[in-house]
């Protein structure tokens, strides 16, 4: 039987007093974490930007937004993992619905 592959997009805001280094780390490892589990279409990193609103005393956040295709059962998965993360201030995934002709 073929496994049923849905369109998300995730974006994730990485706190933005770590350095370079720790943020391409962790924008790396959400992205291989994806490409794992389905495929990944596009990687927009928006950089640091002014929160709506203070998050934990912070003003700023380093913005990644990821668009792929996986299982109906990874993004549940991968909220956990993005909640369990040190430098992950919040995280969305959203399932895109397929237009109907």
């Amino acid at each position: 039987m073929e496994k049923l592959m849905n369109s998300y997009e995730t974006l994730f805001i990485i706190d933005a007093r770590l350095s370079d280094e720790e943020i391409k780390a962790l924008t790396a490892k959400f992205t291989d974490l994806i490409a794992a589990h389905g495929t990944v279409g596009e990687v927009s990193e928006w950089g640091k930007r002014r929160l709506a609103y203070p998050i934990n005393d912070q003003n700023e956040g380093y913005y990644v937004l990821v668009t792929f295709n996986a299982e109906a059962e990874f993004p549940a998965e991968l909220e956990r993992i993005f909640g369990i993360t040190d430098g992950i201030m919040r995280s969305i995934v959203i399932r895109h619905d397929e237009k109907k002709a």
